[in-house]
């Protein structure tokens, strides 16, 4: 199930550290210059890359990701224009795991099963759907893993002992632990709270976790690197999108290195963090 992200894995344990999963806006600010970021990801250091399927409705996101569905909307990007960019990456890149994340009813508007078969000869490796919770498998979850495509759950510190059986009993690739309560970027996560939480699910799982949510700086990527099996890192990225863009909203020549200089960091920082 999901070779990439189980080797991926296989490898940071291999070498005693933890990943770095990077999430931006496919689209964001326009689909040459998201390409551009996305072709320099794994050389700066992602282990991971999420991608955000454009939503109009993100509900779980922040302003800040919010804004960038919004630019990424206006800008034409749709569902179908970011599977050629995945195939163009794969082409170049045959094993830094690439997972989409978002919303069902962009999956649902295209054809769910049709959408499956595409993100799966694309060269997409998994999906996070955060709007179809584990009593809706077989919508998509069910019919995602016959394709070998990992559906990964998401968890929370208000998912209980009792409720973590049915959320993981599905799913696959790596468990995305959400570690604060609320939307992205809104607050930054505490590491010995992670801690403490990380090892509570590892009781119910052995698949890898990653932890999102809040997580900005380097220093704070180590020190969740010092109790999951990778740091997710979203807001702060697109952030950086945000803050390269001239008045009309177009991407300035700084935009793409400033974020490949900030994964670059990150990676530092977390690969710093050497684990038994």
């Amino acid at each position: 199930m999901s070779g990439r992200i189980e080797a991926r894995f296989a490898e940071l344990r291999a070498s005693g550290r933890a990943g770095l999963v990077t999430f931006l806006v496919a689209g964001d600010p326009d689909m040459a210059t998201f390409a551009e970021l996305l072709a320099g990801l794994p050389a700066a250091g992602a282990d991971i890359i999420e991608i955000g399927m454009p939503f109009s409705d993100p509900m779980a996101d922040g302003p800040t990701i919010q804004a960038a569905n919004l630019r990424a909307l206006e800008g034409g990007t749709k569902l179908r224009h970011i599977l050629p960019v995945v195939r163009r990456f794969r082409e170049r890149d045959e094993r830094t795991p690439i997972v989409l994340m978002g919303y069902y009813n962009p999956i649902w508007n295209y054809g769910r099963l049709e959408f499956l078969e595409d993100a799966k000869a694309a060269g997409v490796d998994g999906l996070i759907i955060v709007d179809l919770p584990p009593e809706e498998d077989g919508e998509l979850c069910l019919p995602a893993r016959e394709r070998d495509l990992a559906f990964i759950r998401l968890a929370t510190p208000t998912t209980d002992d009792a409720r973590l059986p049915r959320v993981l009993r599905n799913g696959s690739g790596f468990l995305y632990y959400v570690s604060i309560t609320g939307i992205t970027g809104a607050a930054a996560p505490v590491a010995t709270q992670v801690g403490e939480a990380v090892n509570r699910i590892r009781a119910h799982t052995d698949l890898p976790i990653a932890v999102g949510f809040g997580i900005r700086e380097p220093q704070q990527a180590a020190a969740i690197a010092r109790h999951a099996d990778a740091a997710v890192v979203g807001s702060a990225l697109v952030e950086l999108v945000a803050r390269h863009l001239d008045a009309e909203g177009r991407a300035t020549p700084e935009l793409v290195p400033a974020v490949h200089d900030k994964v670059r960091a990150l990676a530092a920082a977390i690969a710093g963090v050497h684990r038994s």
